[in-house]
């Protein structure tokens, strides 16, 4: 495929590789042009960071936010904030500018000048265990709608992407979203709650350690976006509007699929999350989605009616575990150094239009990335990582990528 934005500019940069990481980049542009764009740092190192007044972290495991500006389409940057929560994206809604994120409970911040300066962080929940990462934002109906991850069990030991609920929040644009209760929540269903469907060969792997410091944890989802269909002609269009499609990371251990569910708005306001059924009346886990395996980014372009993925391309994921080179993280699916775009008019065909940034190895990532429209520029904000970077999940670079004309790679 056709290599697009190779060259990035690098907007952030660990002051040290080896102890603090650079994670989940988010991207939005604001109504008045004006580029956001966030991070967390993670890793040991971060604890001996400075950082906002007051916040020390979780010992070894804390984390740090990032927010940025741009005034002239991500050729420069500016710092704007710190804040002391992890897994953020930054959305604009009714003349202010948020950052959504969590430490443990849900966590956001506001601004009101465009996000020049912020507020003080503020907590949307209390004692409970949220997840996610900078996935999208759907504006319908004059409402805000995306998606946190609460994690409903705690019997897994390990990864605990089965226990995950990703649920479904709603808020009017002209609200006060630093407030929770002009959040609606949706109905909380984990993957580990509708059970383990055991066809089409999922899990792929067995639980459990497959190589020398490469295991499986038990199959699940997570990093949740927020699908809706407005072709009349889609089997799964709802002329009411009631209905959205979630399209999640499928941990499985294979490659090419995405996990869903579906969650329909009663008439009294509230929202429930199903699984989806295909026109069979058959509870549907799972679709195709290149790249699935991996967190994901789902953008719709309303001009030319059309569905945008930026995933990563796995090209090695049936190596036996035992020869993977020491620079391949993980699983063999889990591989992390080819961000690819592609294209759909449904969410299930999805077309190649190309590469957007690749690693020279794949030790040094190109993933997790967001992406955002600009004109007639897309916008790919990528957690990255060079030479330096201590594995491929654990980078050193926040990368950003233009793709101009993006809108002509359609066929």
């Amino acid at each position: 495929m056709k290599l697009l934005a190779q060259e990035g500019l690098a907007l952030y940069e660990s002051p040290d590789p080896a102890s603090v990481y650079a994670y989940t980049p988010g991207l939005e542009r604001l109504p008045s042009g004006r580029l956001l764009a966030t991070m967390d740092q993670g890793g040991p190192g971060v604890a001996d960071l400075p950082g906002p007044k007051g916040y020390r972290g979780e010992g070894a495991h804390a984390w740090q936010g990032r927010a940025w500006t741009s005034d002239d389409g991500g050729a420069s940057w500016q710092p704007r904030a710190l804040f002391p929560f992890m897994h953020a994206r930054p959305f604009a809604a009714g003349g202010r500018v948020y950052i959504l994120g969590h430490d443990g409970d849900l966590m956001v911040m506001a601004s009101d000048d465009d996000g020049t300066t912020w507020g003080d962080p503020i907590a949307l929940s209390c004692g409970q265990k949220w997840h996610q990462s900078a996935c999208n934002v759907h504006r319908a109906r004059g409402r805000i709608h995306l998606v946190m991850e609460r994690r409903m069990h705690f019997a897994v030991q390990g990864w605990p992407v089965a226990e995950l609920a990703p649920v479904l929040m709603v808020g009017a644009e002209d609200a006060d979203l630093t407030c929770a209760g002009n959040w609606t929540f949706a109905s909380k269903v984990s993957f580990a709650d509708l059970g383990c469907p055991t066809h089409v060969g999922v899990p792929f792997w067995t639980l459990g350690r497959v190589a020398e410091d490469r295991t499986m944890h038990p199959p699940g989802w997570l990093e949740t976006n927020v699908v809706e269909f407005t072709d009349p002609q889609h089997l799964w269009h709802d002329p009411t509007g009631r209905t959205l499609y979630l399209w999640m990371r499928a941990h499985t251990g294979g490659t090419g699929l995405a996990a869903i569910a579906r969650v329909t708005e009663a008439e009294d306001g509230t929202w429930t999350t199903a699984a989806a059924t295909a026109p069979s009346g058959e509870s549907m886990r799972y679709v195709p989605c290149p790249g699935g395996q991996m967190r994901f980014h789902i953008l719709f372009d309303p001009i030319c009616d059309r569905f945008w993925l930026l995933s990563s391309l796995a090209t090695d994921s049936m190596r036996d575990p035992r020869f993977l080179p020491a620079e391949r993280y993980g699983l063999p699916n889990n591989e992390r150094h080819i961000l690819a775009l592609h294209f759909s008019g449904n969410c299930i065909d999805w077309c190649p239009a190309g590469i957007v940034t690749r690693g020279a190895n794949p030790g040094q990532a190109r993933h997790y990335a967001s992406m955002i429209i600009d004109g007639d520029d897309l916008h790919v904000l990528s957690r990255s990582g060079d030479h330096r970077a201590r594995s491929a999940h654990d980078g050193n670079l926040i990368t950003l990528h233009t793709v101009g004309g993006f809108r002509e790679l359609l066929y």
